[in-house]
């Protein structure tokens, strides 16, 4: 299973649109994963519109229409990996620990906020930020992110975008 990974995509009032390669990768994948800050339900749509079937989390900056569309977290189970998926993960000390201990049955945690890409690993357990791939803010490049689950197992790869 292929699986593309965005978050903090921030499109609201048609300011910012997915970059043509991130449109690219979301159809080239089996499901896509949008861990929050989509800003409209205009924007949900769009994303929705390209076809890839999607599982999407609000986030901060989400307003009322998302929230009462779309949860706060969730944890999916995709091929026999479970993924678990949320906003904001808090500051970079401990995170890795306290994802694990919020998340127990999860083999990874998914998450955005920071606008920076990140991938941590211990023990089996990971976390993934894929970044913005239209607001970067502080990260030298927009990014998405993209994963590969096969026999109960997945590995993320940050994917740069120009």
């Amino acid at each position: 299973m292929r699986v593309a990974i965005i978050s903090d995509t921030h499109m609201d009032g048609g300011r910012r649109r997915l970059p043509d390669r991130c449109v690219e990768l979301i159809e080239q994948s089996d499901l896509v994963l949008h861990a929050g800050d989509i800003m409209s339900i205009e924007a949900l749509a769009e994303i929705e519109a390209i076809g890839t079937p999607l599982r999407a989390i609000t986030g901060n900056m989400d307003g009322w229409e998302l929230r009462d569309r779309l949860p706060g977290e969730l944890e999916l189970e995709l091929e026999g990996t479970r993924v678990a998926m949320l906003h904001d993960a808090g500051p970079a000390a401990g995170r890795l620990a306290r994802m694990r201990k919020r998340f127990p049955k999860a083999d990874a945690v998914v998450f955005g906020h920071s606008h920076l890409p990140l991938h941590e690993c211990d023990g089996g357990f990971q976390i993934f930020n894929p970044g913005s791939p239209t607001e970067r803010r502080k990260a030298p490049r927009h990014s998405m992110g993209r994963a590969t689950i096969e026999g109960g197992s997945i590995e993320f790869e940050i994917v740069t975008l120009s």
